[in-house]
């Protein structure tokens, strides 16, 4: 097993990539969709079940886990990989996109942030320093820098700024992190919607020098027609010898688009979020599954799925649960829904390596159904 990480491209279609990210823990493919387990856990998951699915790598939330059980508790206890029983590798997200959510709760400083838990109302100080401590404390294998992600609507001068307290936290995050073989840092570009703001970020963040590089600030509300055309140019400003994480995306679609412009890694609550609400990804678009339709259908799911959901029950037991309100229906609906996300990734890499990846998405935009299959 590898002591290091490294990441190795072994194909390219266009712009798309296929490789993979070697990590002391094991490899991931790429793309890659990362299972968000923010709290330590895939709600509705075990640990076994979303490797089942396909995942190489899971996330889990800086932000979260300091306020509970506590950075300080998983390392007495291990670690988070031995916390939560997932022995492969994690990234960590530093905290900065869930800061900014709190709105009225923070106070940004150059030092950092300071907010109140929505726990318990305790105040806390979260600096570049702090993220990377709590993330080394968690011995997560991929670190992402702390950034500062700016809510939208913003002018461009405060996304400017923003921005540019951004690249001054991401130094003072590779100076904190050091040298640790076996783990690796991602900087995290900013900029909106500005092309000359992102290349700023870029060229700032090269600079610096990282293992990864992630483009932020997308996926908060600035619609999918303005984020491909960030997607258009900015993965080109980054280096093509190191990973590219699209952060918070997304909807199959947004995947689909996101590696057709040159993304290697993406992490979204969606999959495991619709499927406890009673909504199913499939190749024809997602089932509602409490639409009253489904109440005597003896077909499975997706008949050409696999996954347990789809494998041992018909729509008719699953609109049932749902509607009942039991708890498989958030067990098998989000098992599906990941297995359905892995084999998409799955896909897309194989048809990288194959060099028909055009065909494969033609394919995949013209299989998509109406009606009660809304489409994605």
């Amino acid at each position: 097993m590898p002591q290091k990480f490294e990441f190795r491209r072994h194909a390219t279609d266009g712009r798309a990539r296929a490789g993979e990210i070697e990590t002391p823990r094991g490899t991931v493919r790429t793309p890659a969709f990362m299972p968000v387990g923010t709290a330590a856990t895939v709600k509705a998951m075990l640990p076994e079940s979303v490797r089942a699915t396909g995942a190489d790598i899971v996330l889990g939330n800086t932000y979260h886990l300091m306020l509970r059980p506590g950075a300080e508790r998983v390392a007495r206890l291990g670690g988070l990989h031995r916390f939560m029983n997932w022995d492969r590798p994690i990234l960590t997200d530093s905290g900065g996109f869930q800061v900014m959510s709190l709105a009225g709760l923070r106070k940004l400083t150059e030092e950092g942030v300071t907010f109140k838990s929505h726990i318990d109302g305790a105040r806390h100080l979260l600096t570049p320093e702090r993220s990377m401590e709590i993330q080394a404390l968690l011995g997560s294998d991929i670190v992402m820098c702390f950034d500062e992600c700016p809510a939208l609507p913003a002018t461009e001068a405060e996304v400017a700024a923003s921005m540019r307290l951004s690249m001054r936290w991401a130094e003072r995050s590779r100076t904190a992190f050091g040298d640790r073989p076996g783990h690796a840092l991602f900087g995290i570009m900013q900029g909106g919607v500005s092309r000359e703001l992102r290349a700023e970020s870029a060229e700032k963040l090269r600079e610096i020098g990282f293992d990864g590089y992630a483009v932020g600030g997308l996926a908060v509300g600035e619609g999918q027609e303005a984020m491909f055309g960030v997607l258009d140019y900015a993965p080109e400003f980054l280096p093509a010898d190191r990973p590219r994480y699209l952060m918070g995306v997304g909807k199959p679609d947004d995947i689909v688009g996101a590696v057709a412009r040159g993304i290697d890694m993406m992490d979204c609550v969606l999959p495991s979020r619709s499927g406890r609400t009673g909504q199913a990804f499939t190749t024809r678009g997602v089932v509602n599954l409490r639409n009253a339709r489904h109440a005597e259908d003896p077909r499975p799911l997706d008949a050409d799925c696999t996954c347990p959901a789809c494998r041992g029950y018909s729509r008719a037991y699953l609109h049932h649960v749902v509607r009942a309100k039991e708890m498989i229906a958030g067990m098998l609906l989000t098992w599906h829904n990941l297995h359905y996300y892995q084999c998409l990734m799955a896909e897309m890499r194989d048809a990288i390596g194959e060099g028909r990846f055009a065909a494969w998405r033609a394919a995949f935009h013209s299989g998509r159904a109406e009606g009660d299959i809304a489409p994605v």
